[in-house]
């Protein structure tokens, strides 16, 4: 009788959890496995960091959604969505960011940490493309549009929080900027229903920068 008054508790609590699993499971999945997929990016290198990005995040989340939530990856962001709409965002903020990088790009700590010798643009121009491709991909394609049925807006948020974490390491006023921009990516992404206006943009910041840094 005792162990069994002992037991019952657990066992509904149990099946309070199990329950909640069921609910949530989409969105259980989605935060999960994204979280596990940066964990091992970071542990379980294969190789140059544009191959670590297209496998863990690019190949594995696409994987998920095709057979283990049984999804159409197009829904995750895939689609050019709303273009007339974030085109706009596109134009403007490549426009507005090219004297800031510049001027970021005189930062001592940021030329330090990104400055490289015998630079070959085409061949680090390929390996961007697949980088940022697969990076924006887990972010404003895999997490926010994953979470976006459940938490509408507030999906947005959740996904600036590992994208903010995985700059860490990097220069204080670059992880610093990751929390604006990182809810200014989300926030196009999911009005323009499209992940690619947030390509867009970090591939032109990424490249322009590099290029400041290293030969202007």
């Amino acid at each position: 009788m005792y162990n069994q008054i002992m037991i019952d508790p657990i066992l509904r609590e149990i099946g309070r959890i199990g329950t909640f699993l069921k609910q949530n499971y989409s969105e259980t999945a989605v935060i999960s496995l994204a979280t596990l997929f940066l964990i091992l990016s970071e542990y379980h290198s294969i190789g140059a960091r544009w191959s670590d990005a297209l496998l863990f995040y690019a190949l594995l989340p696409l994987l998920t959604i095709i057979f283990l939530l049984r999804k159409n990856p197009l829904d995750f962001g895939l689609r050019f969505g709303k273009f007339k709409t974030w085109r706009i965002h596109v134009a403007v903020v490549c426009l507005v960011a090219l004297p800031i990088l510049f001027i970021a790009s005189r930062f001592s700590s940021l030329e330090e940490y990104y400055v490289v010798q015998n630079v070959n643009l085409p061949r680090y121009f390929i390996k961007a493309v697949i980088y940022q491709a697969s990076w924006e991909f887990i972010f404003r394609g895999f997490l926010l549009f994953g979470l976006k049925e459940k938490f509408r807006e507030g999906s947005i948020l959740i996904q600036m929080i590992p994208f903010l974490f995985m700059h860490l390491g990097k220069p204080e006023i670059e992880v610093i900027s990751t929390i604006p921009m990182g809810l200014y990516f989300g926030y196009v992404a999911y009005h323009g229903n499209s992940y690619w206006p947030a390509f867009f943009i970090h591939l032109f910041i990424n490249i322009s920068f590099r290029i400041m840094v290293n030969w202007l």
